[in-house]
């Protein structure tokens, strides 16, 4: 099996990014692996698991599932009219590399942005990707969102910061 380079790490996490400032969820949610979480915790950097606390969410494969297929649903109240975001990220810089076990761990800072209609939500904060590399592929293990001001109370966050 070829090496994954820190380049593959990087370009990885731009490229997730840009699914979905494109709304490609579909294509998003195929990088999860099947035991793959995406998390936002309460307590920002300073939570160390997502079962001992509340998180603002936490989400397997099945859940991620069903929020991109809201996401898609012409009905969708919540989708009228529909949300965009954009994502700006900083350079992601590569945390733990455990090559025998093929896992990456990287750190990105970010700002995010979601607009509705005339409303704008920014938000920043750090992304951590647990990847692996399985099959000739990189997949998110865990991808988990550190926000900066996670204890601020928030409107209703639609898409995926």
């Amino acid at each position: 099996m070829a090496s994954v380079t820190d380049r593959d790490l990087i370009d990885f996490v731009y490229a997730e990014a840009r699914l979905l400032d494109l709304q490609r969820y579909d294509e998003w949610l195929a990088l999860f692996a099947e035991g793959g979480h995406y998390w936002v915790p309460l307590q920002g950097s300073q939570q160390a698991d997502p079962r001992s606390h509340n998180s603002l969410a936490y989400e397997d494969r099945l859940l991620l599932s069903l929020r991109v297929e809201r996401l898609k649903d012409p009905r969708a109240h919540s989708q009228h009219p529909p949300s965009r975001a954009q994502h700006v990220l900083q350079q992601p810089f590569v945390e733990r590399r455990d090559d025998d076990a093929n896992v990456y761990e990287l750190s990105t800072p970010f700002m995010y942005v979601e607009a509705r209609a005339e409303q704008q939500l920014v938000l920043s904060g750090v992304y951590r990707h647990t990847l692996e590399h399985s099959g000739g592929a990189l997949r998110i293990l865990l991808k988990r969102v550190d926000l900066l001001n996670a204890e601020a109370a928030f409107p209703a966050i639609q898409l995926f910061p």
